[in-house]
């Protein structure tokens, strides 16, 4: 069966095309900040749960162990994130935030609030929150 494609039927590149237009607002607003919106993400992660594996930040954020490890590396650079062994385990090492980190995360989220309601001014608030519910239920 030699179908033709049709990219306005593909749903992973309506989801991809979407993803590339939100993350172009809400970098538009974090990047006064100095950050991009996976660092944000990650900054976000690790100030609701600190002291977390690697492996289990990759998991919470669904992505590559690998690829969130060289995420880490300019956060890490900027003095935002610590890597700390475990007491139980030299070589797992836990993430947190410094004081620089949180201070960063405190005035990111005034951008991300402003990204946030940019969005939802376009999009509408209720129609925003029944999409993050349908997001979220395919990687929940």
């Amino acid at each position: 069966m030699n179908r033709r494609l049709a990219f306005d039927e593909c749903n992973c590149f309506a989801l991809r095309q979407a993803a590339r237009h939100v993350t172009q607002i809400y970098e538009r607003h974090l990047g006064g900040v100095g950050l991009t919106a996976a660092q944000f993400t990650i900054l976000a992660k690790l100030a609701r749960k600190p002291n977390l594996p690697i492996a289990d930040l990759a998991e919470s954020m669904v992505m590559e162990r690998t690829t969130l490890v060289r995420a880490m590396k300019p956060l890490q650079r900027e003095g935002l994130v610590t890597a700390e062994a475990a007491d139980h385990d030299g070589r797992t090492l836990l993430f947190s935030l410094t004081k620089k980190g949180q201070s960063t995360f405190d005035e990111a989220s005034v951008a991300w609030r402003a990204a946030q309601d940019e969005f939802e001014q376009k999009f509408g608030r209720a129609r925003a929150k029944t999409l993050r519910a349908e997001l979220f239920s395919i990687t929940g």
